[in-house]
């Protein structure tokens, strides 16, 4: 069965919620997050209106660099619960109308995972193979992921006596992925998650997983693909490829997208932040330009912020310190010369007008919205927090002490809680579900259009002439309907001339008459909203005010849907 015959393709239009177990809520108060507490705020996810949960490592793990160092790929930290704490969870999810995808981490393991263990200690052990050795460094070695940090990708392991290669830390020695023994052993990973209920994996630094002495060799990616395509004929893979891209666009496959199914956008990401630095949506607007077409199975993610840091590596030198300067002037917000360590809202100073044009970008760009935890209340990070762990702060659900996170003593936290203005006394979930002006309410708002939108993730992406550089102006066009959103990057209003000619006579379908029978555009976002039918030639003015944004959707004569 080819990859793009399944009709179930649910990841075109889903909202996707990333959260770590250990931060989510302790329901033991303990003061680590577990997932019996998760299960308890699955109704906060279906209430906001998640329709897909990825969950951040939660496999044993010595807990190095936040659980993507696995010790073992088939179990549940201890911490966190046990396997059928994990089953509840997804049956719960399911249930709530959502489905689960989970890290696939395979580039590397931890060197305390029994494969590597045994591997240093006996050179005749068949685990040997599972990892890259050499006897000396050679002199071209590539930089490692983390120059800030680790001097190269070889490291001297004195019982191996041996060379071991990482690509990240030193602690997390790379697979040798390009052996078959190794890749049976992933696939034997997959299928047990997929045989647990889960719906998919999002891939952990794939450059990095398919990258061997010969090059990258795109076969894995497609075995793995056809192997979660038949153990599950709905299951999909969502990776993480940081490139430019026509880099990035050899990763979805070259028949018909039989490698990832998706894709997170980094390079639009990357622009976006250029764009809020000048308050010009011309670099956003020159990537979204760029981007290429896809297989009718694949998809592009998009998100304002991760679970890692803001990484700006595709940006120029100059351009990069645009956004230093205008968002992580400090040295201590930023990490290994190319990221920042901050959520978005203090980024902005708090300004609510900006923080929400951000959002409604995201929503109504083509593709999938990929949410991380407490972004939809506004978060921010703790800056005493060194390195990522900044934004990984707990789950503020109450003004209590301990966030509502958990009863535990501060000390005994797994991490912080954001402090300052972004502490939970200002920012949680409990007070925020009562206010109708809230940054929740907003959120909830903006998905229950996206959902009701279904060309935003179908669609085609056309940019409007605004006649201003600090306006975004674009149509999602497909079968299923037609959206305009306008969104405006400057602090002051601005008055938007748009040319609709061309994107209502094909609405109306008989080259644009501007009779009874002519397509008309609502404001989706508008508290009360009449339908307005655009002047005769197709031009309609929008009135924005500073940081303002408008969704626009066309509806012909005949049109049927709710607005």
């Amino acid at each position: 069965m080819r990859v793009t015959d399944t009709s179930d393709l649910w990841w075109k239009t889903a909202v996707f919620y990333n959260l770590d177990v250990e931060t989510y809520l302790d329901w033991n108060d303990d003061g680590v997050g577990d997932l019996e507490g998760l299960a308890h705020r699955l109704d906060h996810l279906a209430e906001l209106g998640v329709t897909c949960l990825w969950l951040a490592p939660f496999y044993p793990s010595p807990q190095q660099d936040n659980g993507y160092d696995i010790s073992d790929y088939y179990g549940v930290d201890p911490r966190y619960g046990h396997l059928g704490d994990f089953v509840e969870v997804v049956r719960t999810a399911n249930d709530r109308g959502m489905r689960v995808i989970v890290d696939l981490v395979v580039n590397h393991t931890s060197d305390q995972h029994p494969w590597f263990q045994a591997a240093r200690s006996d050179p005749s052990s068949r685990f040997r193979d599972y990892y890259q050795w050499r006897d000396d460094v050679p002199d071209d070695q590539p930089e490692n992921m983390f120059p800030d940090v680790e001097d190269g990708v070889w490291s001297f392991d004195e019982a191996a006596g041996q060379y071991y290669r990482h690509s990240f830390y030193s602690h997390q020695p790379d697979l040798a992925t390009d052996r078959q023994e190794v890749r049976d052993e992933i696939a034997k990973v997959i299928g047990f998650w997929l045989q647990l209920g889960i719906d998919g994996f999002r891939v952990d630094a794939v450059p990095h997983l398919i990258d061997t002495d010969e090059g990258a060799e795109h076969g894995f990616l497609q075995a793995l693909r056809g192997y979660v395509s038949r153990r599950s004929g709905n299951g999909m893979m969502l990776g993480e490829v940081n490139l430019p891209y026509d880099e990035m666009v050899p990763f979805f496959g070259a028949d018909d997208g039989d490698e990832l199914t998706m894709q997170f956008d980094f390079v639009a990401n990357q622009a976006l932040y250029l764009s809020l630095a000048r308050q010009d949506a011309t670099p956003l607007a020159t990537a979204l330009a760029a981007r290429p077409a896809l297989a009718r199975g694949n998809q592009w993610g998009n998100f304002v912020r991760n679970h890692d840091e803001l990484t700006l590596d595709q940006l120029s030198d100059d351009e990069r310190d645009e956004v230093f300067e205008a968002f992580a002037p400090l040295e201590s917000q930023r990490i290994h010369g190319r990221g920042i360590v901050r959520r978005l809202p203090p980024m902005l100073d708090g300004d609510p007008r900006r923080i929400r044009m951000v959002y409604s970008l995201m929503f109504s760009t083509p593709g999938a919205p990929v949410l991380f935890y407490g972004e939809e209340i506004g978060m921010g990070e703790n800056p005493a927090v060194s390195g990522r762990g900044a934004v990984r702060t707990p789950m503020q659900w109450t003004d209590e002490t301990g966030g509502g996170f958990s009863r535990a003593d501060a000390d005994d936290l797994v991490a912080p809680l954001a402090d300052e203005g972004w502490a939970p006394e200002h920012v949680n979930v409990s007070r925020q579900r009562h206010e109708p002006d809230s940054m929740l309410r907003f959120v909830q708002d903006l998905i229950r259009h996206y959902r009701s939108s279904p060309e935003i993730g179908w669609g085609e992406l056309t940019l409007l002439a605004s006649g201003h550089d600090c306006v975004l102006a674009h149509a999602v066009v497909s079968s299923t309907g037609t959206l305009v959103a306008v969104h405006n990057f400057a602090p002051d209003g601005r008055s938007v001339d748009l040319d609709l000619s061309g994107l209502l006579g094909a609405a109306a379908g008989d080259g644009g008459d501007a009779g009874a029978d002519a397509p008309r555009l609502v404001d989706l976002l508008a508290e009360r909203s009449t339908p307005e039918a655009p002047a005769d030639d197709g031009h309609h003015r929008i009135e924005l005010e500073g940081y303002g944004f408008r969704w626009l959707r066309v509806l012909r004569a005949d049109e049927k849907r709710l607005v």
